[in-house]
């Protein structure tokens, strides 16, 4: 035996709490065609919109233009044979009595397309509290774009008052990119540290090739160490900047290390303050200290320590040095202005040498 075929029939009729204008825009979406041609709809005669469709087809689209707004109904297409059981066609009188009735309380109630809840007319939905209209246009729309299949019709529908599954801004790596010399990213006390040791240590050998250039040729040398400071004075910069925009801060607030007393006290605040924990303004946080980081950032706080001790033990010889240089020096200036004294003393010793010979 064949499965029954099924018709979608229309005659104009909408859904409850529908606008008239609102059914014919979605239609016209749905059916891809002008609002004109989808007058002819609305006639009041019977208008056979899809014929020869099973079941699971007939529900589809049946599904769509009731999310459209358009009160559509499924019948039987042809008759499967002679029978005096009533049929959609050809009600009985008590069957027409009924729907009279219920087109009558129709009139009055609604039913919530959405949740399917039950009352009185209005825009809005008390149960769940969307606006008709638009869920209509939206599923209108939906159906447009993507027409329901089998497996999806029996899921429920999509809210059109959920919010965007998409990712919204940019995501951030876990650690920011470390870079010397620029003015972007950020760079923690210890690395600061760490870089500004290593950039001493780096100006070293510099310093004494200058040197060794300016005693040859001093206006080479002289260019060469104006080149040399400038590149420090930037660098430095650069990782100050860097250590601001990991506090925080502006880079232009590098600017207060030149105002006096409030400069020295703003440079200690830049080595102790520490870093926001996440992301912020400037960027991701920087990335773990590596143990060059580490070790440069120990030297840079045990040198001052090391300098002091070497200070305190070179000091005292080197002024006693300098004390015995002096007097070495009185010495032999006395001796050579008056020989005389120095003749008369050898003389005098050397009597005192034969008189005790004797």
């Amino acid at each position: 035996m064949d499965d029954p075929r099924f018709k979608i029939v229309f005659d104009g009729a909408v859904m409850p709490s529908t606008p008239l204008e609102t059914v014919k825009e979605n239609l016209a979406r749905l059916f891809k065609s002008d609002v004109s041609r989808i007058e002819a709809l609305f006639s009041g005669q019977l208008v056979v919109l899809k014929r020869g469709l099973s079941a699971d087809e007939a529900d589809k689209y049946l599904s769509a233009l009731h999310g459209a707004g358009a009160n559509a109904r499924k019948e039987a297409d042809g008759l499967s044979g002679l029978t005096l059981v009533e049929t959609d066609d050809h009600p009985s009188d008590e069957t027409l009595a009924a729907r009279a009735t219920s087109q009558a309380a129709s009139n009055d109630s609604m039913v919530c397309p959405k949740c399917g809840h039950e009352q009185a007319k209005s825009s809005e939905c008390s149960a769940c509290g969307i606006i008709i209209d638009k869920y209509l246009a939206r599923q209108a729309e939906l159906a447009a774009i993507q027409p329901a299949t089998p497996a999806a019709s029996s899921a429920p529908a999509q809210s059109p008052y959920t919010p965007p599954q998409a990712q919204v801004g940019e995501s951030l790596p876990e650690f920011g990119e470390l870079k010397y010399f620029t003015a972007q990213g950020r760079i923690g006390r210890v690395r600061y540290l760490g870089w500004s040791m290593g950039l001493i240590l780096a100006l070293i050998p510099l310093f004494a090739v200058i040197a060794g250039l300016a005693s040859i040729a001093a206006p080479v040398g002289m260019l060469l160490g104006v080149a040399v400071c400038v590149g420090m004075v930037v660098a430095s910069v650069f990782f100050g900047v860097q250590r601001l925009h990991d506090i925080g801060w502006s880079g232009w607030l590098w600017l207060v290390n030149f105002v006096p007393l409030v400069g020295s006290v703003f440079a200690l605040l830049m080595l102790l303050l520490p870093g926001t924990a996440g992301a912020n303004r400037y960027g991701p946080p920087p990335p773990p200290n590596s143990r060059g980081v580490l070790l440069l950032a120990w030297g840079s706080v045990l040198l001052p320590f090391l300098i002091g001790i070497g200070a305190a033990v070179s000091i005292p010889a080197y002024q006693d040095y300098v004390k015995r240089a002096h007097d070495a020096a009185s010495y032999s200036q006395n001796q050579s202005a008056d020989p005389a004294a120095t003749a008369d003393d050898e003389q005098d010793s050397g009597d005192a040498s034969e008189s005790d010979s004797e």
